[in-house]
């Protein structure tokens, strides 16, 4: 007599295995996922090509522990526009058709070259671009240099 059985797959319809334990579950035998098992030595995490060349882990960059001198400029066109605010300010005083303005009280630190000198001008500046000195004096000012 014959001895009808069920085939065993259908016997194992809707387990998560089939009875092939971890094995032969279509991926292959996976080390884990994202960047899992690569040791994390050597180049073994450095960029690859492309958009994901993006360096994930380490040291980057160079951050300076020093003070930091950040300077508030000033233009020579700047300086001729807040002119009159500075006088009202008292940051400016005008004698003789000489101009003098102190940018330590009107909290700059250094005075730049962009722009044209039109009056006669006595500036006190704590720093100052080679070229707005020689502007000033060719307008027939001086930029003192504080040191």
């Amino acid at each position: 007599m014959v001895v009808k059985r069920r085939k065993k797959i259908t016997k194992h319809r809707g387990s998560r295995t089939c009875g092939w334990g971890l094995v032969h579950r279509g991926s292959g035998q996976k080390g884990g996922a994202g960047n899992a098992g690569s040791g994390k030595k050597a180049n073994a995490k450095a960029p690859r090509r492309g958009l994901w060349a993006k360096q994930l882990m380490g040291k980057h960059g160079f951050i300076h522990h020093g003070p930091q001198v950040h300077d508030t400029v000033i233009n020579l066109r700047d300086l001729e526009d807040k002119l009159p605010s500075l006088l009202a300010a008292k940051h400016a005083t005008e004698q003789n058709g000489m101009v003098t303005i102190d940018l330590a009280k009107a909290g700059y630190t250094k005075v730049l070259s962009t722009g044209k000198v039109r009056h006669k001008w006595k500036i006190t500046a704590a720093r100052a671009a080679p070229d707005a000195i020689e502007k000033v004096k060719a307008a027939g000012g001086e930029l003192l240099v504080a040191k």
